[in-house]
């Protein structure tokens, strides 16, 4: 039975920097996945626009996503916000969707609209919704390894081996984010960062996860 599964990031090319090719493995299996991108990623670094939405589209068709939703909010603004007003869209995406996966943004990096955006998460994921299983934190390449506390400590490797390429092609759809080698956000080094993860575990590729929450229900067992 295909599982319903939501992607939740601040910024175009976020949802997939660190959980695309699980997402493309998720697709593959004929889950149902639907991604949300909190901010428009133009106003403040392209005021004149890049064309981030169709760039978000063509990423998600690169995944197998169809469900895209682009809530609008100003880059890099979050915090001229009332955390409610950030909840409040993503808690009615949940429950129109009801997930059993959900994956978002790492809050402990040195962006703040991701820091503001995960909090937002942990509120609109809480175990009141009782169809959500696990929460997962993804990593976000050019943040989180730029923060301080470096805080984020994964538990879950993704064996992403045959869908590493998925990824790199759904990155290259946005063309004013990629960046020339050795910045983390140049697709060469996206497969290095994989293959890095990957080796910690004995595997090829890999996407790393740290569990936020991870509820069984009615008897259920660990897998």
């Amino acid at each position: 039975m295909p599982e319903r599964v939501l992607v939740i990031a601040a910024h175009p090319d976020d949802e997939l920097l660190g959980c695309g090719g699980t997402v493309a493995l998720h697709t593959r299996a004929g889950d149902l996945v639907t991604a949300v991108v909190v901010c428009e990623g133009e106003s403040l670094r392209y005021p004149q626009g890049v064309g981030q939405a169709e760039h978000t589209r063509r990423a998600a068709a690169a995944l197998g996503v169809t469900d895209v939703r682009v809530l609008g909010f100003p880059d890099q603004k979050l915090d001229t916000f009332a955390l409610t007003d950030v909840i409040a869209p993503l808690q009615k995406i949940v429950r129109e969707v009801r997930p059993r996966i959900v994956y978002g943004q790492f809050g402990g990096d040195a962006n703040r609209d991701h820091e503001i955006l995960f909090r937002a998460l942990l509120v609109a994921t809480r175990p009141v919704e009782p169809y959500i299983e696990t929460v997962y934190a993804f990593d976000t390449a050019s943040s989180t390894e730029w923060g301080y506390p470096r805080s984020f400590v994964p538990d879950t490797w993704v064996e992403i081996t045959d869908t590493l390429e998925q990824k790199i092609a759904a990155m290259a759809c946005y063309e004013s984010e990629v960046r020339e080698y050795p910045h983390p956000r140049s697709l060469d080094a996206l497969r290095h960062r994989a293959r890095a993860w990957g080796n910690q575990s004995c595997l090829d590729a890999a996407e790393v996860f740290m569990t936020v929450r991870r509820v069984l229900r009615h008897g259920q067992t660990p897998a």
